[in-house]
């Protein structure tokens, strides 16, 4: 393999280099697909630089995160025997290196959003390279959205490169306008895989440290260990703590650590030595970790998990895909032949999901939904992303915005919505660091806003208050950067001042989120939040005891997560802040006894402030009272009378058979619609026995007046009126049908058979002898006649000789008699 042209190492990207200048010549849009190790990250740009399109124009390279934008910024000056910020810089959070000599700019993905939003023309940038785009993270598909509208409304002239090693080329290609897309192959060295299995019974960090033992006895070489996250890596490295050789040493890899510590991990161990990185995600693309051979993957990992319901964001430890076991595969055959562990059995490989989802079909939007109305965009269809944000998750987004004051009613951007999004923050954070300024408190919502931003700032304790004293205490690299950049922001929002009152965080947190003002309830340690969700604090913590908090971070499952942070705030403060949203009812309940139980509650949302017992109560509360307990036991347990069940059942069977239009009275419809039907019936009532007969009666004649009644008993007569002048009930309630049971002489000189719904239907009858009991069933009364009449007149005879039984019913008269006396 030969180098490229002004390249001092060959590497397999090379190959198609000429390939790709071509295609950017020739088109705006290209896709470029590279193998993991082929060097597309430091070497594309780079052989971009000569580009005649270029000019003197910056080339911009998206990177997901910003450990891999600043390493693939080093390794790029280094090819150049420059150092970062000369030709080739970067930009991320809390970081950066510069100049007006640099045309390469490696910025993270929501960097990129932010410059793009505020220079919608992207003066001065020839080119956007979306590197790993095969992550499909929400800044990435947005800004690739972006990129392309203004590609097509503004800059022509702007080329467009996604860039990954496992990329859907033709999709994006389409995308693109049916970009070409150009392939590489990738220096990956064999690797061997070993499967280690996992008990579920146990924890993963004992496995995890079995594991690493084993590779460091059986083979040579540092090692990369994937976990799900920071507090597995921290327990990994206590259970590692004098189990491994003194050569080894132990580095973790994760997102809250600062970069001095993360470029520690990423760098070549000294002579001699094996390192050992505990890595989460961060270190599955992008990234070279120099003399690693030997990978162990737990097969695990953290993501998370929007919950549109509870506008919440849950973190949610799940399979890995097999996209993700194959990428951390590759990191051990990056270099030299190596070997993976996996704790999974081989079998189960098939079973792993293809890929991860992309963000956009999890997260919390809202985010999204202000980026596009800054933007212009009310519809998110008119922006060509790979996918469709969620209907759920997109409407959320808009009714929380729309609390923050940020959407107009028509959706569009308001001037509050202006302020929110020129802040690079979660619009909640924005709204209240804005909030804060107002009070005298920005400084103070800077930094709650720096430690929501910025896990691990401030250290782990729940109380918020705890972690904003820490972190002004704070002499670390990390904490200074992350103070500066608050202080930036408030600048930005226009406050200043740089004192802190932790005591106000509760206060402001609820600002951020006002759905999560939460109340005691029970036990101490659970409490109940505005939105109804439960949540529980360690009953050992201070703040377990509280009667209010806000909660900033709760994980675990929706119905009843644990607190990750959050902090006190009193009954006064949530009333000056909520006032509006404040309600004060009369909340009534049925005792066991059926008795009324009566309190005045003072609320927000679910939140309960204040209540005291009430001794005559709202009348409406009561019936309210009623109302839901009727629903609660069901319609059908109403005390109703006989006739009127007899006439639910008419009145069912008449719309079962073509009258729709009379009143619906099913069980179902009638516990749905107690407020309009019972409930105007129930004035002066107070406990649920006092339903009677007599209050349904008055409920049902207006639920069936005078005109319905009328034509159900056209439709389905109550009763059969026999030949001889007898009233005879028809139960419609018979599984069979309509039944009409009738002693037989009753229906002497009945030529046709008894109907209902205008002689549509015929009755199902009953005949019955002198004692009631049943003798024949028939919907066919002139058949019977003149069929088995006979045989059932022999029979009967005998029986009963004292009634008539004539040779010809129809010409007999009708009677409910016996025989006169002699015949």
């Amino acid at each position: 393999m030969t180098s490229a042209p002004g390249f001092k190492t060959a590497l397999p990207i090379d190959s198609v280099l000429q390939d790709l200048l071509r295609a950017l010549e020739d088109n705006a849009n290209a896709v470029l697909v590279a193998d993991p190790g082929a060097g597309k990250t430091t070497r594309v740009p780079l052989a971009l630089l000569d580009a005649s399109w270029r000019g003197d124009c910056k080339i911009l390279v998206l990177e997901p995160r910003r450990l891999a934008a600043r390493a693939a910024a080093r390794r790029m000056a280094e090819e150049l025997g420059e150092k970062p910020g000369e030709t080739v810089g970067y930009r991320v959070r809390m970081d950066s290196k510069i100049s007006a000599k640099t045309r390469i700019e490696v910025i993270t993905e929501g960097v990129f959003t932010r410059l793009i939003l505020e220079d919608p023309e992207l003066t001065g940038v020839a080119a956007v390279l979306f590197d790993e785009f095969h992550e499909r993270s929400l800044d990435g598909d947005l800004g690739l959205a972006l990129a392309l509208d203004v590609q097509s409304a503004l800059r022509d002239d702007l080329r467009l490169l996604p860039m990954s090693a496992t990329l859907d080329a033709v999709g994006v290609a389409d995308l693109l306008g049916a970009a070409p897309v150009i392939a590489s192959k990738g220096r990956s060295f064999p690797v061997e895989t070993r499967y280690l299995g996992r008990s579920t019974s146990e924890r993963i960090e004992p496995q995890i440290v079995r594991a690493i033992r084993q590779a460091v006895e059986e083979e040579n070489g540092s090692v990369l260990v994937f976990l799900p996250g920071q507090g597995e890596i921290k327990r990994t490295a206590d259970l590692l703590d004098g189990k491994l050789p003194a050569n080894c040493q132990i580095a973790p890899l994760y997102g809250g650590l600062d970069a001095k510590a993360q470029d520690a991990a990423i760098k070549p161990a000294a002579p001699n030595a094996r390192k050992i990185v505990l890595a989460s995600a961060i270190a599955q693309t992008s990234l070279t970790i120099e003399g690693v051979r030997v990978v162990i993957d737990s097969g695990l990992a953290r993501v998370p998990r929007y919950e549109p319901q509870t506008g919440l964001t849950r973190l949610e430890t799940v399979r890995v895909s097999r996209a993700t076991a194959d990428q951390r595969r590759g990191r051990a055959g990056r270099t030299e032949a190596g070997i993976c562990y996996r704790l999974w059995d081989e079998a189960q490989t098939v079973a792993l999901p293809e890929a991860e989802a992309p963000e956009i079909l999890e997260a919390d939007l809202t985010g999204l939904v202000l980026d596009l109305a800054a933007w212009g965009t009310l519809d998110p269809t008119s922006l060509s992303f790979m996918d469709a944000p969620p209907a759920a998750a997109w409407n959320e987004a808009k009714s929380l915005l729309s609390d923050l004051n940020a959407l107009d009613n028509a959706g569009r951007l308001a001037p509050a919505g202006k302020a929110l999004a020129n802040l690079p923050l979660h619009p909640r954070l924005a709204h209240m660091l804005l909030e804060g300024i107002a009070r005298d408190l920005g400084m103070t919502a800077a930094l709650i806003a720096l430690l929501l931003s910025e896990p691990g700032l401030g250290g782990r304790d729940p109380d918020l208050r705890s972690r904003l004293r820490s972190l002004r205490n704070d002499k670390g690299q990390r904490a200074r950067d992350g103070r500066t950049l608050a202080a930036r922001w408030l600048h930005q929002a226009g406050g200043s001042g740089s004192d802190i009152d932790p005591e106000s965080a509760g206060l402001l947190l609820a600002l951020a989120y006002p759905d999560r003002v939460a109340q005691a309830r029970g036990k101490t340690g659970r409490f109940r939040l505005a939105n109804r969700r439960g949540a529980e604090l360690d009953i050992g913590h201070a703040l377990a005891a509280e009667p209010f908090l806000t909660v900033a971070d709760i994980q675990g499952k929706a119905a009843n997560g644990r607190i990750q942070l959050c902090a006190p705030i009193s009954r006064e403060d949530i009333e000056d802040l909520f006032n509006e949203d404040i309600i004060e009812e009369d909340e009534v309940q049925l005792t066991a006894e059926g008795t009324i139980k009566a309190r005045r509650v003072k609320r927000y949302k679910a939140v309960e402030l204040q209540s005291f017992v009430v001794q005559s109560p709202d009348a409406t509360s009561v019936e309210k009272a009623l109302v839901d307990e009727v629903r609660r036991r069901g319609a059908a347990r109403l005390n109703w009378s006989k006739d009127q069940q007899r006439l639910r059942k008419r009145v069912a069977y008449a719309r079962a058979n073509g009258a729709s239009d009379l009143p619906d009275l099913s069980d179902t419809f009638l516990g749905e619609t107690l407020e309009t039907w019972l409930q105007p019936f129930l004035a002066g009532i107070t406990r649920t026995s006092a339903i009677d007969v007599a209050v349904l009666g008055n409920a049902l004649s207006v639920l069936l007046p005078f005109d319905a009644q009328s034509r159900l008993n056209a439709l389905a007569p109550s009763h059969f009126t026999a030949p001889t002048g007898r009233k005879v009930p028809i139960d419609y309630g018979a599984e069979a049908g309509p039944t009409l049971s009738i002693r037989v002489q009753e229906l002497f000189g009945t030529t046709r058979h008894p109907s209902v719904c205008d002689g549509k239907l015929p009755l199902i009858l009953e005949l019955l002898s002198p004692a009631q009991r049943p003798i024949q069933i028939t919907k066919d009364l002139p058949g019977f006649w003149a069929g088995s009449w006979k045989d059932v007149k022999a029979d009967m005879k005998g029986r009963y000789p004292k009634h008539p039984w004539p040779d010809d019913p129809t010409s007999a008269e009708a009677t409910r008699r016996v025989k006169p006396r002699g015949k």
